[in-house]
């Protein structure tokens, strides 16, 4: 067994670093899409499960993104073609991109990342945990 030579941090300070995935709060940021999402100071990952069938209209953001398929299929639509996009693929949008996109019959997820952070995403969060605990 490797020997390390630092200390393990304390119970506080993982707790400050680290996120297990089954505490991240989950909400609906659209329609048929499910989110999971940790924010820091520039950046937003985001790890979505969107249901079978579900289209998401054409749209476009300031944020660059980057999508990395985790399971199931979608065709990704820019500049009206399809990109097939299955598990292992990982596509670079670079902001204000229009795209859309058809999520196959076995549905999808994927972990996306944001920069910068998608206050959308986080408002929507914060009001569903905010009316949660009333």
């Amino acid at each position: 067994m490797m020997k390390k030579k630092e200390p393990y941090a304390s119970q506080e300070e993982y707790n400050n670093r680290v996120i297990h995935y089954d505490d991240i709060t989950a909400f609906q940021p659209l329609p048929g899409l499910n989110a999971h999402i940790v924010s820091s100071e520039k950046m937003t990952v985001s790890f979505m499960t969107v249901d079978p069938n579900t289209y998401f209209p054409i749209h476009h953001h300031e944020h660059e993104q980057i999508m990395i398929a985790t399971d199931g299929a979608f065709d990704l639509v820019i500049d009206g073609k399809l990109y097939p996009l299955k598990k292992g693929d990982v596509t670079i949008l670079p902001s204000n991109l229009e795209h859309s996109g058809y999520v196959s019959n076995e549905g999808y997820s994927s972990i996306e990342v944001f920069s910068p952070p998608r206050q959308d995403f986080i408002a929507k969060l914060e009001a569903m945990k905010k009316s949660q605990s009333k």
